[in-house]
């Protein structure tokens, strides 16, 4: 073996692996909620998540906000569109452009019961930490995401 870092990789306590680890744990936790009860996958929820607390932006925005892939954002909207949970708005400023929202009658209602489901299960995590562990936890994670978005993706 030429490079032998390669040899003695511990992958188990690689950080990005776990990281992976623990959304895929979390977000496999969750779906099966949000679909048999809501009838939305995990990509939608995060979609109407967002849009709710960031009206009117592009799909673009979306994209950069959820660090999601382009493609399965632009298929949560086209689904959620098409179920008139979002609807697309033309820019005023650039006709060009378009922006979602939220629909009154249909997805905004929707994430306001979704919200209580997801509350309780990051409620549920939580009992693992302590106020102190969480807090802690919350400023590790700003200072790490952070520093991921400062390292050119070249340089990994």
């Amino acid at each position: 073996m030429k490079n032998p870092e390669a040899k003695t990789f511990e992958l188990e306590r690689f950080l990005p692996y776990r990281l992976s680890l623990l959304t895929n744990t979390v977000s496999r936790g969750v779906a099966c909620s949000y679909r048999d009860q809501h009838g939305i996958s995990v990509t939608e929820w995060r979609v109407l998540a967002v849009l709710g607390r960031f009206p009117g932006l592009t799909a673009s925005d979306l994209v950069q906000r959820t660090a999601m892939d382009k493609v399965a954002v632009s298929r949560a909207v086209k689904s959620l569109t098409a179920r008139k949970l979002v609807q697309r708005d033309t820019d005023t400023a650039d006709r060009r452009r378009r922006l979602l929202h939220l629909t009154a009658d249909r997805g905004r209602p929707l994430l306001e019961n979704v919200v209580p489901n997801a509350r309780r299960y990051e409620t549920r995590l939580l009992e693992a930490l302590t106020p102190s562990e969480f807090e802690q936890l919350d400023t590790l994670l700003n200072k790490l995401q952070a520093r991921a978005e400062s390292i050119p993706s070249s340089n990994a």
